[in-house]
């Protein structure tokens, strides 16, 4: 697996403040719940759980106002789901006056696997600033700790650095203020028979719940930003559940108020302290705004925001179709990479092709809506998907080939099928003889990919085939403890982390969360 930090600095930004007004103006108020923990428990040695780690029962919540903690004392909260918000805790000593200060380390887990690992151990690429980790010390008890970050976590971790030998501490009161700007309350009732696959579902709800922010966040734990390849999976997902349709739009906004000079869409913005746009562009993704756009307009019809963004998503097909040569084919350039999956151990430029192909037709189909001109667009269309099926289409071995090598890989059939590049019975044969031939898939390890070839299984009718995959991927988490979806997941080494170590490792990811679409679209609708 492999991704690349880019650095443009020399990028130059356009900030178009009315559409960033309009974005700010739809920004969601956050709703809160306090939570308390439901028991006390203890790491133990668990094969059944990630990285072989779990946990046993250590008391009760109520035993813990009256056990004492002096130094090298630790107790471990378990607050039975997964939650994002703001901790507070009640501290107070017993024993003679506090004669030195009381220094805590607070860790907070999505796993119990994060526990196991020491932060100081940690020598990954990326930052380890995302540990969730705090050292804190108090002259004077009793007092009331409020951490000011707010964290992404199932597991508080408590640990008495030191007090002194005349006095110990006691923990009263821990609570979790959450926080999401999804309303509960506006959830569909969703009945399966089968009992794995409801499990899978509402997890999947979860894990939307979480990353539902002031934004569709990738990750509550990190990198708490707007994504745009998460966000067209998440929209997809909100409709399906909380369908919150002002968030998709307050998104789509903050996109087109920050493009390049240029006109490229960047990959990701950050909107705090300030409304910022990252300096990394991906081809795909910034393709995905078209998408996203059209998904948005198919279920609102919003006029509106039609006219504000379909210049900007018109520029992005613009900007894709000088990557295609006098043939129809996609030039993947270094500059301007596809990104399709981490992974760079395969050829992306027939996936690439595919979701240019994708994006063209929602883009015509936007241009429809809005009544204006289609024709040079449908025969670019025409042009691309006729290179697809006579060049990138090996008629012998009934699959796509990839670039140089003709390589045959995963994506790029699952691409061509989601782009409608090929059409009827071909459809099956396609899907089938990729199953035959490149399965179980080797080399993919996260969500993000996975919904893709879900999602053309069942757009090829071999509904039980993908909902086998979803089990085979999204129910292996479920065994594995999951209660949301993780950042990456190799059904073949499940304790595998991009970053070397799980407690920098996402295990509530917005990519992951589209088995709730998934179930509601091809499975719920037609029972």
């Amino acid at each position: 697996m492999a991704f690349t930090f880019q650095i443009n600095d020399d990028v130059e930004f356009k900030h178009d403040q009315r559409l960033l007004e309009k974005a700010i103006r739809l920004t969601p108020p956050l709703q809160h719940q306090k939570v308390v923990p439901c028991q006390l428990v203890k790491l133990c040695n668990d094969p059944t759980k990630l990285d072989g780690v779990g946990v046993v029962k250590n008391g009760e919540l109520a035993d813990l106002k009256e056990r004492k903690f002096a130094r090298d004392d630790q107790v471990i909260l378990d607050f039975g789901n997964h939650y994002v918000g703001q901790f507070k805790l009640k501290l107070t000593h017993v024993g003679s006056p506090q004669d030195a200060p009381l220094t805590l380390r607070i860790r907070f887990a999505e796993v119990p696997a994060e526990l196991s690992y020491q932060a100081s151990d940690y020598q990954g690429w990326l930052s380890k600033s995302w540990i969730q980790e705090e050292i804190v010390h108090f002259d004077e008890l009793p007092a009331t700790l409020k951490l000011p970050r707010r964290y992404a976590f199932r597991y508080v971790e408590l640990t008495v650095i030191d007090t002194s030998p005349k006095w110990a501490v006691q923990f009263k009161q821990p609570e979790v203020i959450t926080e999401s700007s999804a309303d509960p309350t506006k959830l569909p009732s969703v009945k399966l028979a089968d009992p794995e696959l409801q499990r899978i579902y509402e997890v999947s709800v979860k894990t939307l719940q979480d990353c539902m922010q002031e934004v569709f966040e990738d990750g509550p734990k990190r990198d708490r930003r707007l994504w745009l390849g998460d966000l067209r999976l998440q929209a997809l997902a909100n409709y399906a559940t909380f369908d919150n349709r002002e968030l998709v739009k307050r998104c789509l906004y903050l996109f087109a108020a920050m493009t390049a000079k240029d006109g490229r869409i960047v990959a990701n913005v950050f909107t705090k302290p300030n409304y910022v746009p990252d300096d990394t562009f991906l081809f795909d993704y910034s393709l995905f705004f078209i998408s996203t756009l059209a998904d948005y307009y198919r279920h609102t019809k919003d006029q509106e925001a039609l006219a504000d963004l379909l210049p900007v998503a018109t520029a992005q097909m613009e900007i894709a179709l000088t990557r295609v040569n006098d043939q129809g084919g996609y030039q993947e350039d270094e500059a301007y990479p596809v990104f399709i999956d981490w992974s760079n151990e395969f050829d992306k430029t027939t996936a690439g092709q595919g979701v240019l192909i994708l994006a063209l037709r929602q883009l015509i189909t936007l241009l429809q809506a809005a009544a204006q001109p289609t024709e040079r667009y449908v025969a670019s269309l025409q042009q691309l998907v006729t290179y697809a099926q006579e060049q990138l289409f090996d008629a012998q071995q009934d699959l796509f080939v990839s670039g140089a090598k003709r390589e045959i890989n995963v994506a790029s059939q699952v691409w061509m099928v989601l782009a409608g590049v090929v059409t009827g019975d071909q459809v099956q044969v396609v899907m089938r003889t990729m199953i035959k031939q490149l399965f179980p898939i080797r080399g993919i390890a996260t969500p993000y990919m996975y919904h893709h070839v879900v999602e053309a299984l069942f757009m090829a009718g071999l509904n039980d085939e993908a909902v086998a995959l979803l089990k085979h991927y999204w129910g292996k988490m479920l065994a594995l403890g999951a209660d949301t979806y993780w950042e990456a997941f190799d059904p073949d080494q499940p304790d595998y982390s991009p970053y070397g170590s799980p407690i920098v490792s996402s295990y509530c990811h917005a990519w992951s969360c589209t088995p709730a679409y998934l179930i509601q679209k091809y499975l719920t609708e037609e029972a």
